[in-house]
Protein backbone atom coordinates (compact mmCIF):
# COMPACT_ATOMS: atom_id res chain seq x y z
CA UNK A 1 0.00 0.00 0.00
CA UNK A 2 1.02 3.68 -0.91
CA UNK A 3 1.41 6.21 1.47
CA UNK A 4 -0.08 9.32 0.12
CA UNK A 5 2.36 12.68 -0.46
CA UNK A 6 1.41 15.49 1.09
CA UNK A 7 3.19 18.57 0.39
CA UNK A 8 3.59 21.90 1.55
CA UNK A 9 1.70 25.36 0.68
CA UNK A 10 5.56 27.11 0.19
CA UNK A 11 6.04 24.23 -2.29
CA UNK A 12 2.50 24.42 -3.93
CA UNK A 13 2.51 28.10 -4.41
CA UNK A 14 6.21 27.71 -5.98
CA UNK A 15 5.00 25.12 -8.28
CA UNK A 16 1.99 27.54 -9.16
CA UNK A 17 3.43 30.25 -10.02
CA UNK A 18 6.03 28.27 -12.34
CA UNK A 19 2.91 27.62 -14.19
CA UNK A 20 1.16 30.94 -14.11
CA UNK A 21 4.56 31.70 -16.26
CA UNK A 22 3.43 29.74 -18.79
CA UNK A 23 7.32 28.74 -19.68
CA UNK A 24 6.87 25.46 -19.30
CA UNK A 25 4.00 23.02 -20.08
CA UNK A 26 2.12 21.56 -17.52
CA UNK A 27 3.39 17.98 -18.29
CA UNK A 28 6.71 19.61 -18.34
CA UNK A 29 6.13 20.81 -14.80
CA UNK A 30 4.49 17.47 -13.53
CA UNK A 31 7.88 15.47 -14.04
CA UNK A 32 9.99 17.80 -12.82
CA UNK A 33 8.36 18.19 -9.57
CA UNK A 34 7.66 14.34 -9.13
CA UNK A 35 3.79 15.58 -9.83
CA UNK A 36 0.22 13.94 -11.84
CA UNK A 37 -0.48 16.86 -14.07
CA UNK A 38 -4.34 16.59 -12.65
CA UNK A 39 -3.39 17.57 -9.41
CA UNK A 40 -1.22 20.48 -11.30
CA UNK A 41 -4.43 21.55 -12.74
CA UNK A 42 -6.05 21.28 -9.61
CA UNK A 43 -3.70 23.56 -7.65
CA UNK A 44 -3.85 26.39 -10.96
CA UNK A 45 -7.74 26.41 -9.99
CA UNK A 46 -8.34 27.20 -6.39
CA UNK A 47 -10.93 29.40 -6.07
CA UNK A 48 -10.68 32.39 -4.47
CA UNK A 49 -7.65 33.34 -5.58
CA UNK A 50 -8.30 36.93 -6.68
CA UNK A 51 -10.23 37.24 -3.32
CA UNK A 52 -6.91 36.63 -1.39
CA UNK A 53 -5.58 39.89 -2.74
CA UNK A 54 -8.68 41.47 -2.18
CA UNK A 55 -8.63 40.87 1.08
CA UNK A 56 -5.11 41.71 1.62
CA UNK A 57 -6.01 45.16 0.33
CA UNK A 58 -9.01 45.44 2.56
CA UNK A 59 -6.90 44.54 6.10
CA UNK A 60 -4.35 47.26 4.94
CA UNK A 61 -6.79 49.77 4.47
CA UNK A 62 -8.45 48.83 7.64
CA UNK A 63 -5.06 49.27 9.53
CA UNK A 64 -4.74 52.54 8.38
CA UNK A 65 -7.98 53.87 9.14
CA UNK A 66 -7.29 52.21 12.79
CA UNK A 67 -3.76 54.45 13.23
CA UNK A 68 -5.30 57.58 11.88
CA UNK A 69 -7.84 57.34 14.09
CA UNK A 70 -5.45 56.21 17.14
CA UNK A 71 -3.55 59.08 15.80
CA UNK A 72 -6.13 61.72 15.98
CA UNK A 73 -6.93 61.02 19.57
CA UNK A 74 -3.58 61.26 20.55
CA UNK A 75 -3.05 64.35 18.73
CA UNK A 76 -6.23 65.58 20.78
CA UNK A 77 -4.90 63.62 24.22
CA UNK A 78 -1.93 65.92 23.87
CA UNK A 79 -3.69 69.43 23.22
CA UNK A 80 -5.73 69.08 26.41
CA UNK A 81 -2.70 68.09 28.26
CA UNK A 82 -0.90 71.11 26.84
CA UNK A 83 -3.69 73.50 27.71
CA UNK A 84 -4.33 72.14 31.40
CA UNK A 85 -0.46 72.12 31.70
CA UNK A 86 -0.50 76.02 31.13
CA UNK A 87 -3.89 76.43 32.96
CA UNK A 88 -2.11 75.03 36.13
CA UNK A 89 1.14 77.30 35.74
CA UNK A 90 -0.90 79.98 35.39
CA UNK A 91 -2.66 79.46 38.78
CA UNK A 92 -0.04 78.15 40.17
CA UNK A 93 1.87 81.89 39.93
CA UNK A 94 -1.53 83.66 41.49
CA UNK A 95 -1.86 81.65 44.22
Amino acid sequence: MRIRKSYSPDFKAKVVLELLREEKIITQLASEHGIHPTLLNKWRQVTGLPMLFADEQRAIEKLKTEHDREKQQLYAEIGRMTTEASWLKKNWLLT
